[in-house]
């Protein structure tokens, strides 16, 4: 009996692109594997399967989280969210508080209404995303729903 042991990806591609997006090693060995090594094609199917992820988990319940806070450093602006996800394995994990802690700034940052209107802003750390594109990508590197329950802002 032959044995094929033949690499379908690059092992350094494969850290690169788990230290670049945060998913899982086996998520990005598959996304490697099916774009030939393509770091960009990678993360496209990475970013495409996310998004099927986070509808398919969008309708489960979240009944942890946490509340997120931002003072702006001249004191005039600050804000309050609350972001829920399944677990509370979810919600102590650093990742996650950093997720928290991002979209607190996104509110005090750019004023918005409702919780679709804060979704569909361009994320103000990366105008090529959109702040439902950060949530898209904690579902899929927490495998659990991740809702914006509510937030406020104030300023002076």
């Amino acid at each position: 009996m032959i044995f094929d042991f033949t690499i379908m990806y690059d092992i350094k591609k494969l850290k690169q692109l788990r230290e670049e997006t945060g998913i899982s090693f086996s998520l990005c060995k598959k996304a490697l594997e099916e774009s030939k090594n393509n770091i960009e094609a990678a993360k496209k199917l990475l970013n495409k399967w996310g998004i099927a992820k986070a509808q398919d988990k969008s309708t489960r319940n979240t009944g942890a989280g946490i509340i997120f806070s931002y003072v702006h450093h001249n004191k005039k602006v600050a804000s309050l969210i609350q972001l829920a996800c399944e677990t509370d394995f979810v919600s102590g994990n650093k990742e996650f508080q950093a997720l928290g802690q991002e979209l607190a700034m996104q509110v005090a940052s750019v004023m918005a209404e409702t919780n679709e209107e804060l979704l569909d802003q361009e994320y103000i750390r990366d105008a090529s995303k959109k702040v439902s594109d950060l949530i898209k990508e904690a579902v899929l590197k927490f495998g659990e729903n991740i809702k914006v329950v509510k937030f406020v802002r104030w300023s002076v």
